[in-house]
């Protein structure tokens, strides 16, 4: 089985609902501008993306590979405190740790020890693969430096405020363990079924990903949080 190419116009019909949430955001008075800002870039930054990926796929050069996922690692690092208004740049140097720590070391285990692909930088793996985990480091780490923030404007000690923050953090990851197979088919097993893979094939590779994904989040988040915590208690 093959997917068909979903010709343009088709594609286009997927947007009514995107603009439907604009036209509520801008009817109850909501920041539309941002919506519509974030929509267009999606669109700019997935059509490049998509032109570059096929340049990349065929060039077969590791330090192009290293140097993607190091733009991925410092462009999620300042997008994830995006509503961090105090000390961001301090604060930046404390996520892209966090995301060495958390995102890179599992990126490395499942590409390098559990997939075991040749040659070690394959871009069709190594990329898509780096991108779920920094993508969702962002949101996890998003949320732990916001949950953090407001608890320290009440008063409360670093400690408390770490787990109230982490705690925070962890409960979109942990709803979609839940979720997953009853709920949700994720992106990844969906593409897969539609492309004509064994279900339970698919099923390990969507094991994979989610346990890639909540562990990476989870650590991440916590260094994160363990240097803010730490930086706070010491100044």
């Amino acid at each position: 089985m093959t997917i068909s190419t979903i010709p343009v116009s088709s594609l286009l019909l997927v947007l009514i609902p995107l603009v439907v949430v604009l036209i509520i955001q801008f009817s109850w008075s909501l920041n539309y501008k941002e919506g519509i800002y974030a929509a267009l870039r999606m669109l700019g930054q997935l059509i490049i993306v998509g032109y570059l990926l096929g340049y990349i796929f065929n060039a077969d050069s590791y330090w192009i590979i290293l140097l993607i996922l190091l733009g991925m690692i410092m462009l999620s690092g300042w997008i994830a405190l995006r509503t961090v208004k105090e000390q961001r740049i301090q604060q930046y140097g404390y996520v892209l740790i966090a995301l060495l720590t958390g995102g890179a070391t599992t990126l490395a285990l499942v590409t390098q020890v559990v997939l075991e692909f040749t040659p070690w930088y394959k871009p069709q793996y190594m990329i898509p693969l780096g991108g779920m985990i920094f993508s969702n480091c962002i949101n996890s780490i998003s949320l732990a430096a916001d949950r953090y923030s407001e608890e320290k404007n009440r008063g409360t000690s670093n400690i408390e405020s770490r787990n109230k923050a982490y705690a925070n953090a962890m409960i979109p990851a942990t709803n979609s363990l839940f979720a997953v197979g009853i709920v949700s088919l994720p992106g990844m097993m969906t593409g897969q079924i539609l492309s004509g893979v064994d279900p339970l094939i698919a099923v390990r590779y969507q094991i994979m990903v989610m346990a890639m994904i909540y562990g990476s989040e989870g650590i991440s988040s916590a260094v994160y949080l363990w240097l803010l915590s730490r930086s706070r208690k010491l100044s």
